[in-house]
């Protein structure tokens, strides 16, 4: 499978809510992270979103919120990551900023120019990629 998405997780359904509309995925990475989706029952179905599957969890860059001195647990989207800023390419307009955990899972963020000189963006500084579970894509074999 390929995708244009740069942020691809691999794992595996660790748990599946049903919901008459949506279902929320829970999917275990290798290093113990989860990653949250929404999904709608349909999809979930269709791609036998269950515990024990094998998944793949992906997140368009311009979809990730990038935040510095927040407690991520007082944040309303599901998923985030909390680690230190290891990339940062400033275009024209927008900087692409990655950030990574103890474990060296990363995962990349497209935001403004503004934003990123505005949170001080550098090698090094302690930062959060936040995206909703809404945001997130999931694929399986198939």
């Amino acid at each position: 499978m390929i995708t244009s998405a740069r942020n691809q997780f691999s794992g595996e359904v660790s748990e599946a809510k049903h919901g008459a509309v949506n279902d929320e995925v829970t999917l275990r990475l290798a290093g113990g992270q989860e990653i949250v989706a929404t999904v709608t029952s349909a999809s979930a179905q269709r791609l036998g979103l269950a515990p024990g599957k094998k998944a793949v969890a992906m997140v368009k860059a311009t979809s990730v919120i990038v935040m510095v001195d927040v407690d991520v647990s007082k944040v309303s989207a599901r998923n985030a990551i909390s680690g230190k800023v290891t990339n940062v390419t400033k275009g024209a307009v927008n900087t692409d900023v990655t950030v990574a955990d103890d474990t060296g899972l990363a995962i990349s963020a497209i935001i403004t120019n503004s934003s990123a000189e505005r949170l001080g963006l550098a090698v090094g500084k302690p930062a959060a990629a936040i995206f909703k579970a809404s945001s997130v894509i999931v694929a399986v074999d198939g």
